[in-house]
């Protein structure tokens, strides 16, 4: 429906948006709260613990750091909270536009696991919710207290998770809602956390009340996970162009080494903003990297099924002589990256692990067909190999009788 392509592709860029805005601000937060630096006598009087200038823009700027708070609360107070709201409002309406509306294409695949929409839909749901109530039980009880331990808890969590996605899920389904449950995690810290820690604050200051500093360190404790987690949310967002990572054989334990090693990257930077250089983790994460798609995309042995044939039970059955042109353009235009092994100079891997090297998988992607070749026309990619208008014709046609 092209009403729904313009829907999902508005609610893309404001979801991209949103996104550049949250994350811009998560890490321009911990850098400068990393970056502060013990204030002169005259302002620690102040009740100043920490200060900071800075020059951009043609001007400088100076930012200080309260102990406790200001002597008086001033009448503008910025708050950083619909970033973060609106990133995953609209994710949210992404995830239901692209792959709750569109389940059939792109979040079941029948060779992970058989289920109808409703139920993909609602384990989907499960997933995300049920994980965020882990992870903040977690966050709540003892092991929250003891961040080595707690590290090692959500280090584990997260590669069930992984894990737990691609035994569900298609490739890219299974990958977007790892994403879309570190996205979840991350807007319950700001909601359930770091603003009810903050109004307590600003209430307390306002009435010259104590503040409890378990109010400020929670909140901080909590925008530093978000902060970890921006790296490897960032890759998802951008995920489902590169299928070699989520069709690989074994993509959770990609989706893993590359959460694990952009994490690191973070920790190199927020170790950087302390004074503390320590290049070797960047190092490793670089050489982690290379090491990893080297690994993706090492030749894989192929068994006779992995080239695209079938059993001879699929033959059995005739085509008709619409199935039979169908196939023939599909063969012509589409089979040369949409394979098991593309024969395209630049797609080596089937984009989108879309693959129609048989029959029964052009019957099955038939939605996905009619969609970009005769409603959108997107496909093939620049019309390289010149698909006519009779062509797409007759796949409408062959669509319309299914």
């Amino acid at each position: 429906m092209p009403w729904l392509e313009w829907v999902s592709l508005f609610v893309r860029w404001f979801h991209v948006i949103a996104g550049v805005a949250w994350i811009g601000a998560s890490f321009y937060f911990i850098w400068l709260d990393n970056s502060l630096r013990s204030p002169p006598q005259w302002k620690k009087d102040k009740g100043i613990k920490g200060d900071l200038w800075a020059v951009h823009g043609g001007g400088f700027y100076e930012v200080a750091k309260y102990s406790y708070g200001p002597e008086e609360m001033p009448s503008t107070l910025h708050w950083f909270k619909w970033e973060a709201y609106s990133t995953w409002l609209s994710g949210m309406a992404l995830l239901i536009i692209v792959y709750y509306y569109g389940a059939s294409s792109y979040l079941i695949d029948p060779s992970v696991m058989v289920l109808s929409p409703f139920e993909a839909i609602t384990y989907g749901l499960l997933y995300l919710f049920g994980g965020m109530a882990i992870y903040e039980l977690a966050c709540r009880s003892k092991l929250g207290k003891s961040p080595k331990i707690f590290a090692v808890f959500l280090s584990c969590l997260i590669v069930f998770a992984c894990w737990l996605a691609t035994y569900l899920f298609s490739g890219r389904g299974a990958y977007i809602h790892v994403g879309a449950l570190i996205g979840t995690i991350m807007v319950g810290n700001v909601f359930l956390n770091i603003m009810p820690a903050q109004r307590k604050m600003v209430d307390a200051v306002t009435k010259k009340l104590p503040i409890d500093p378990a109010w400020g360190t929670g909140a901080k404790l909590r925008s530093v996970h978000n902060n970890y987690f921006t790296l490897p949310l960032l890759f998802i967002m951008i995920s489902n162009h590169y299928p070699m990572t989520y069709q690989h054989e074994l993509n959770w334990l990609v989706l893993v080494a590359i959460i694990a090693l952009s994490s690191g990257i973070r920790h190199y930077f927020n170790l950087k903003h302390n004074d503390v250089h320590k290049p070797s983790i960047l190092v490793f994460g670089f050489i982690g990297m290379a090491l990893l798609a080297l690994w993706v995309s090492w030749p894989q042995a192929t068994s006779p099924d992995d080239k695209g044939l079938v059993s001879e039970e699929v033959f059995t059955a005739p085509l008709t002589d619409t199935q039979v042109r169908v196939s023939k353009i599909i063969e012509t235009h589409c089979v040369s990256c949409h394979a098991q092994h593309p024969q395209d100079a630049i797609f080596t891997v089937a984009p989108l692990g879309l693959k129609l090297d048989s029959w029964q998988q052009i019957q099955a992607n038939a939605p996905k067909i009619y969609n970009r070749t005769v409603v959108t026309k997107d496909m093939p990619l620049m019309n390289k190999t010149n698909m006519t208008d009779e062509e797409r014709k007759a796949l409408a046609d062959w669509y319309s009788n299914l």
